[in-house]
């Protein structure tokens, strides 16, 4: 099947709460516009699940329908999960925002890093955005992708650290990873997995375990075209220029340090291994539950971590024109803000955060309207393909169930 053939006729599975209705009408006309084959959303509101629903096809070759407990690979979204785990060492006290990498992680002071803090890190401006001495790959990934954080320790950044910033696309992840081990003893899957995931009870992974493969929804890549007429879009020039200029930093960033094509994109091997930057697995039910967990009470457990650090986290920490992406972004502590192409723009979402991906995910979190939201698709280009407006459809009948318009 192509991404053109969808069925239009979609028959959608699930519970929604009378006041957000229009939250499956909008997934229904997503169908309708050929523009989707599988997805599932969910939306918790005040703690608890107002929306959880799911249409489509989790791999239209083999017939399986999307259920509710379909996971889908996520993208660049896995950061928002990677951001977690190094903000709940922050909130145990045995991080410091504010302190040297290279206090818990000593080989990081290599190449005159030596005064990057952690804050720096997350905020994405540590200058270290490439790999291209160790490019990544299922094999660079192994092991809990140490080869890749022992490249990023002898590293030297891009910029001086703290005067800019770029979006670390292929790194945070791994520069997470090395944080966590550093402290740890585990990769931030692992960490994840037994501090987070497991003990509330969430569906989501860095690092899948091989018995839940079954589960996992087959990606629809995108064509070369499609590819390519995502940086025609307005505000894609630079980017589109950069592209194709190998010296440039974008191209290194983004081309240059990944040995991985979007054909590949179902080779199990892709989830299985731990990518804290880029291929994470969720079902949207339990995307959404983590975030509603960063905010707030669910289901009597208190929240994961306390309002003043998520205070820090969702707090603009850089923003104006990224040296990676050519274009305005802002970031917080590991999350994305209303700004740019990797968050869902619009003028209400200005206490939200949240991270958006490369497969179409997204998720985010508003504290001021006790709201999170997460969206997991299986065909690709919701940032790569212009005229592609599911995630916004979605997210415009969110905030205007829960605002009254």
């Amino acid at each position: 099947m192509t991404k053109e053939q969808v069925v239009v006729d979609i028959e959608i599975g699930g519970t929604v709460r009378p006041q957000f209705e229009r939250v499956a009408e909008a997934m229904g006309k997503n169908f309708a516009s050929g523009k989707e084959v599988g997805a599932g959303v969910c939306v918790y509101h005040r703690g608890e699940p107002v929306v959880d629903i799911w249409a489509g096809a989790a791999d239209p070759e083999a017939k399986r329908p999307w259920q509710q407990d379909t996971m889908a690979a996520l993208a660049s979204t896995t950061k928002a999960m990677a951001a977690g785990a190094a903000l709940l060492l922050v909130e145990r006290g045995e991080l410091e925002l504010d302190a040297p990498v290279a206090r818990y992680w000593p080989e990081f002071a290599a190449q005159g890093k030596g005064e990057i803090t952690v804050r720096t890190v997350l905020s994405h401006q540590s200058g270290l955005v490439t790999l291209e001495g160790c490019p990544l790959s299922l094999e660079s990934m192994k092991d809990g992708g140490h080869a890749i954080i022992d490249e990023l320790a002898a590293s030297t950044p891009e910029w001086e650290p703290g005067t800019a910033h770029g979006y670390h696309g292929l790194t945070i992840g791994h520069l997470i990873g090395g944080i966590v081990h550093a402290i740890t003893g585990q990769t931030v899957g692992t960490f994840f997995a037994s501090e987070i995931a497991t003990p509330r009870g969430l569906d989501c992974y860095i690092g899948l375990p091989e018995e839940y493969l079954p589960r996992v929804a087959a990606i629809i890549p995108p064509s070369d075209e499609e590819i390519m007429a995502g940086f025609k879009l307005p505000g894609m020039e630079k980017m589109g220029a950069a592209i194709n200029d190998p010296s440039s930093l974008p191209y290194r960033a983004l081309f240059g340090s990944i040995d991985m094509t979007f054909a590949t994109a179902n080779d199990p091997s892709n989830v299985l291994v731990e990518a804290p930057s880029s291929d994470g697995v969720a079902t949207a039910t339990s995307l959404a539950r983590y975030f509603a967990m960063l905010i707030g009470e669910v289901d009597g457990a208190p929240a994961l971590l306390s309002r003043a650090l998520m205070q820090q986290a969702r707090t603009v920490h850089c923003q104006g024109e990224d040296r990676v992406l050519l274009m305005p972004t802002a970031w917080g502590l590991g999350f994305s803000l209303p700004h740019g192409p990797l968050f869902a723009t619009r003028p209400r979402l200005g206490e939200a955060f949240g991270h958006g991906g490369a497969t179409g995910s997204f998720a985010l979190a508003d504290p001021e309207r006790e709201l999170a939201f997460a969206y997991i698709p299986n065909r690709m280009s919701e940032l790569l393909e212009g005229g592609d407006l599911r995630v916004d459809n979605l997210v415009d009948a969110v905030y205007a169930s829960v605002d009254g318009d």
